[in-house]
C-alpha cells in the first residue's frame, strides 16, 4: 500500500526585528530581548500607534544586485535575504536541480504599502505622470515569490497566499499539498511583510487594535497579560525549504524536522473577530492534530498566535482548553510576538522557525511583559524566562481576519 511522504526541512532563513538570521533571531527570542522601539521608518508623532517591530540593520545590497534592490519592496528584498540563508542552510545546489521542480510560495497579506501609501500622494500632488512604473509590481501580494523565481531561476510552481495573518502558516501548508501531490520536488515557502507605514498604522488604530503604550515602547506587546492594549505591527520574513523525507535522504541533508500534520478552518463569524467561543481555531487544532496521528497529550509546546489584543488571547486560551482538554494545563504556551511584534504575513512562518529552532535547541521561548496575568488567560504562557524542556511535538497556531485558521504540527526528526 503506498503511503503519504513525509515532509521535512532542511533549511531555514529569517529576518526579524530581533535578528537577520535565524540563529540571531532565536538567540534573542531565548534571552527574551524586544524588538519593538519607537518607529524610524517615518515620523509618527501624529499617530496614536507610535511604536513597531522594525528589522534594523537590514542592507539589501548585502543580498543582491544594487539596481535589482531599487526596484522591488523591502519585503522582496527580505525574501530574497531570507532564501539565501535557507538555501546555504539545506546546502541545495540550483545549478544541479531541475528549476521547473523547485516551487516557490513566500507570501505576503500586505505588499508594498508604502510603495502604494508613496504613490497615492505623488498622484494627487503631482498628477499624470508621475506615479512610479515599478509600482504595481512592488505593491503585488505575490511578488515575493516572483522576485525569488527571477533571483533563482526557478520555473516550477509560483504564487503567493494571501490570508492576512495566518498567510505564512498558510503558505507552509499549501507547499506541503504540493510536494505530496508530487507537483515539486522541493518547496521554498514562508512569508514576508514590510507595511509599516502611516495609513497602514491608521487603519489598524482606528479599529482600536494596536498597543498605544508609546512611552515603554519594548514593554507594548503584552500577550495575555491583563494590562495587554493591542498589538505591535512588525516586519520581517521566514523562509523554509521543504522536501519529501526521500528525496532529503538520497541526497544526504541535514533534517531539522519534521511537518507532520496541517489544519485549516475557517470561523464564518466576522470580518475581523473569531467566534467568541474559539470554534474555529479548536477546529484548526484538532484538525492539526488528526493530520498528524497525534493525540492532545502528544503536543509538548503551543506557539501561541497570542497577538495581544483583547478579544484574541482569551478565544485562543478557549480553544486551546477546548481541544487539549485538562491537559492545557500542562501544555507550556508562549507567544514571541511579545518580542517581535505582529509581522502579519510573516507571522506564521517566523513563528514556524522559532518552533523548530525551539525542538533542535530543548528550549522554548517566553512570552514577556506577562506581568499581571488575565484571568480568563490562565494557562502556563512561559512567563518572561526561557524554559528548558525536550520537545518532541510542537504546535503553531495562526489565526487571521475573516476567521481565516491554520495550524502546523511540528515533530523533532526520527528515522
Amino acid at each position: 500500500m503506498n503511503r503519504e511522504p513525509r515532509i521535512v526541512i532542511t533549511g531555514m532563513g529569517a529576518l526579524s526585528s530581533v535578528g537577520l538570521t535565524c540563529e540571531e533571531t532565536f538567540d534573542n527570542l531565548v534571552a527574551g530581548k524586544s524588538g519593538v522601539g519607537r518607529i524610524t521608518l517615518f515620523d509618527s508623532s501624529r499617530l496614536p500607534c507610535q511604536v513597531a517591530g522594525e528589522v534594523k540593520g537590514f542592507d539589501p545590497k548585502n543580498y543582491m544586485d544594487h539596481k535589482k534592490a531599487r526596484r522591488i519592496g523591502r519585503y522582496a528584498q527580505f525574501s530574497i535575504a531570507a532564501t539565501r540563508e535557507a538555501l546555504a542552510q539545506a546546502k541545495l545546489d540550483l545549478t544541479a536541480e531541475d528549476p521547473s521542480r523547485i516551487a516557490c510560495l513566500v507570501s505576503s497579506a500586505i505588499g508594498d504599502f508604502p510603495m502604494l501609501e508613496d504613490q497615492i500622494k505623488l498622484f494627487f500632488e503631482k498628477g499624470q505622470g508621475k506615479v512610479n512604473p515599478f509600482t504595481v509590481p512592488r505593491v503585488s501580494t505575490s511578488m515575493a515569490a516572483g522576485n525569488i523565481a527571477l533571483e533563482f531561476n526557478l520555473t516550477g510552481v509560483s504564487y503567493g497566499v494571501s490570508s492576512a495573518c495566518a498567510t505564512g502558516s498558510h503558505s507552509l501548508a499549501t507547499a506541503v499539498m504540493i510536494l505530496k501531490l508530487g507537483l515539486a520536488d522541493v518547496a521554498l515557502a514562508g512569508g514576508a511583510e514590510a507595511a509599516i507605514c502611516e495609513t497602514f498604522l491608521e487603519s489598524y488604530a482606528v479599529m482600536r487594535a494596536l498597543s498605544t503604550r508609546n512611552d515603554e515602547p519594548e514593554r507594548a506587546s503584552r500577550p495575555f497579560d491583563r494590562d495587554r492594549d493591542g498589538f505591535v505591527i512588525g516586519e520581517g520574513c521566514g523562509v523554509l525549504v521543504l522536501e519529501t523525507l526521500e528525496r532529503a535522504q538520497r541526497r544526504g541533508a541535514n533534517i531539522l524536522a519534521e511537518l507532520s500534520g496541517i489544519g485549516m478552518s475557517c470561523d464564518a463569524f466576522h470580518i475581523t473577530s473569531a467566534h467568541p467561543d474559539g470554534r474555529g481555531a479548536a477546529q484548526s487544532m484538532s484538525a492539526a492534530l488528526q493530520s498528524a496521528g497525534l493525540e492532545p497529550a502528544d503536543v509538548d509546546y503551543i506557539n501561541a498566535h497570542g497577538t495581544a489584543t483583547q478579544v484574541n488571547d482569551p478565544i485562543e486560551t478557549n480553544a486551546v482548553k477546548t481541544v487539549f482538554g485538562e491537559r492545557a494545563y500542562q501544555t507550556p504556551v508562549s507567544s514571541i510576538k511579545s518580542m517581535i511584534g505582529h509581522s502579519i504575513g510573516a507571522a506564521g512562518a517566523l513563528e514556524a522557525i522559532a518552533c523548530i529552532m525551539a525542538i533542535n535547541a530543548g528550549i522554548i521561548p517566553p512570552t514577556i511583559n506577562l506581568d499581571k496575568p488575565d484571568p480568563k488567560c490562565d494557562l502556563d504562557y512561559v512567563p518572561h524566562t526561557a524554559r528548558e524542556k525536550e520537545l518532541n511535538v510542537v504546535m503553531s497556531n495562526s489565526f487571521a481576519f475573516g476567521g481565516q485558521n491554520c495550524t502546523l504540527i511540528f515533530q523533532k526528526f526520527r528515522p
